[in-house]
């Protein structure tokens, strides 16, 4: 199976900026639509944003249009997250996710790292 690690997340003031990794393990992370959901505590896990397996089209969910940015190398098998403007709306766990479809729904995902902590304070 897929393991999936993220790593870069962190404590960081409102109007800062982190940049989130995933490290995928395996030869064929390009065959996978990757996409960033996030989960705060006592809310459902919610899309953020997905990436098409060569990297070409990408999709946002409304409320980080503008703000985040996320991107594949398919050399490294890493997918990022660049997250900025960031809102304490934003706090929540962040989590990677790999899939055979592009699809904003989670069910459409089968493989997902342990999620990374982003705070953002006022």
């Amino acid at each position: 199976q897929v393991h999936l690690v993220e790593s870069g997340g962190g404590l960081v003031q409102a109007g800062g900026f982190l940049r989130l990794s995933c490290a995928a393990s395996g030869r064929t992370f390009s065959t996978y639509y990757m996409g960033w959901f996030r989960q705060a505590p006592g809310k459902e896990r919610e899309f953020v944003a997905r990436i098409s397996r060569s990297g070409g089209a990408t999709y946002y969910a409304d409320s980080v249009k503008g703000r985040f940015t996320i991107s594949r190398d398919n050399t490294e098998n890493t997918v990022y997250l660049q997250m900025n403007s960031l809102k304490p709306e934003d706090t929540a766990v962040y989590y990677c996710a790999a899939g055979v479809s592009a699809s904003y729904s989670r069910l459409a995902y089968d493989y997902w790292g342990q999620g990374t902590q982003v705070t953002v304070s006022s």
